[in-house]
């Protein structure tokens, strides 16, 4: 509840700081401003509190959700100084709509009503297709907008069908009902319950660019402007992930039966689609938007292998692969604004080839280590937060006999080291241009911070085990 307050009344303060003919205060007041709403986030810490007539609930695992989403869009804030520099862009705006589209995000991970969980995506989407197509003056932006608006009207249709369905099975929103109906299966249980899981498991499996329903990612992270596309991949991903968590594990456990078989084989494919893919891949931003793809598949198998182990899992590897995924794609807006495309993509426009990375750790070591350590830690490679965090999510398939599921998981991990060292053989051994990267004092603290979270909890991983 606190964030939410928080967040609403930041997300109006920064559009009234737009007014000021000086732009220097709104990144400093947007960062400060989350350090308070993360603040109020633990106030509560080991506390459970009900609000908004008991349709939103407050306990420590949505509290460190909520930590991982506010503590991503810090680092994600925090390098976007170019929209101060720029004076086309709207940052006042472009602040505000985040500070808004957190509100969603802490909704989707505190619900406790379906229909909040409705308020939370659709609050989290309609901010993220504006700021996908917030650079107007790109047309591939404003086509990115196009076509995620037009899918994602479609699946939020698919959704909230599938939430009336539920209802009409069950005869409540709440996820307390959901779980009393659904806790006897043998009594026998109405096909609308079973049509309505799908159909929801659909809409969100959508937000999360699971496969066979990731077929909007690609283009949409490649048009986004690359700031926006950091924001995508890892708020939007989290909040995904802990709405399904939630509501498999508190409503749908019952029917475990029904839905798991269903998520393996999803999660079996989002992998091998995802990282198969990113292989043939030439420009670094999509091969980033596949490399999202295939973590989906990961996460998915902590859903599918749902025991005691999962919210662990869950939680840790959303924690890495957030600030692996922020770290990258923030050394990759230095080098796209100071190294000028010169290679088509796939798509036929110009975009940021691995040969744009060629001696980068020569020129700039600092982003050449957070870069390194970012793939590394993606790669799941040991000595980093990533191989934790595999080393988790792989457990729970284990204490599920799920085997089949961790072999195709182990290959295509295999296969993902491939294209992630793509770029740090780049960057270490092939010469490039040998003008410097300017780095930005904000933009050292952030890289440095994402090394030091990824190489500590990979040495430490127990430093996150208090909170379980």
């Amino acid at each position: 509840m606190l964030p939410i307050v928080a967040l609403s009344v930041s997300g109006i303060a920064l559009l009234f700081l737009g007014f000021q003919k000086s732009r220097v205060l709104l990144l400093p007041a947007a960062l400060l401003l989350l350090v308070i709403a993360l603040a109020a986030n633990f106030y509560d810490w080991n506390k459970t509190y009900l609000y908004f007539n008991n349709m939103l609930r407050t306990d420590n695992l949505s509290m460190v959700f909520t930590a991982i989403v506010l503590g991503s869009a810090f680092m994600v804030i925090a390098l976007s100084s170019q929209f101060i520099e720029d004076e086309e862009s709207q940052p006042a705006e472009y602040y505000g709509i985040i500070m808004f589209s957190l509100v969603g995000a802490v909704m989707m991970i505190g619900f406790e009503n379906l229909i909040m969980l409705f308020v939370g995506v659709e609050a989290l989407s309609i901010a993220m297709y504006v700021l996908t197509g917030s650079d107007k003056r790109n047309l591939r932006s404003n086509e990115a907008a196009l076509k995620y608006f037009l899918m994602g009207a479609f699946t939020t249709g698919i959704l909230l069908f599938g939430m009336a369905l539920i209802y009409g099975a069950t005869g409540s929103f709440t996820l307390a009902g959901i779980a009393a109906y659904t806790a006897n299966p043998q009594a026998g249980l109405s096909l609308l319950l079973y049509a309505g899981l799908l159909m929801l498991l659909i809409g969100l499996l959508f937000k999360v660019s699971a496969a066979p329903f990731h077929f909007w990612t690609p283009d949409v992270y490649d048009g986004a402007p690359t700031i926006f596309t950091a924001f995508m991949s890892t708020v939007v991903k989290t909040a995904g992930f802990a709405a399904l968590f939630k509501l498999l594990s508190v409503s749908f456990n019952g029917v475990y039966s029904f839905w798991w078989v269903m998520l393996a084989v999803m999660a079996a494919l989002t992998l091998v689609i995802g990282n198969v893919t990113a292989v043939y891949q030439n420009s670094f931003k999509r091969m980033m938007a596949y490399s999202s793809i295939s973590h989906a598949g990961y996460l998915l198998i902590g859903l599918a292998a749902l025991g005691a182990q999962s919210e662990q899992a869950i939680v840790f590897y959303s924690l890495a692969y957030s600030v692996a995924t922020i770290s990258a794609f923030g050394v990759l807006i230095l080098v796209a604004q100071q190294r000028p495309a010169q290679t088509l993509t796939s798509g036929g426009v110009l975009g940021n080839n691995f040969d744009d990375f060629n001696g980068l750790a020569r020129q700039n070591p600092l982003l050449g280590l957070a870069m390194t350590v970012s793939m590394l830690s993606l790669a799941g490679i040991p000595l980093t937060a990533g191989f934790w965090g595999k080393f988790y999510i792989f457990s729970t398939a284990v204490e599920r006999g799920q085997i089949w599921l961790l072999v195709v998981a182990v290959l295509m991990s295999a296969v993902g080291i491939y294209y992630y060292f793509r770029v740090i053989i780049a960057m270490y051994f092939r010469d490039g241009a040998t003008e410097s990267i300017r780095v930005s004092p904000v933009y050292q603290y952030v890289l440095v911070a994402a090394i030091a979270i990824t190489i500590g909890l990979g040495v430490a991983p127990g430093l996150l085990q208090g909170l379980f």
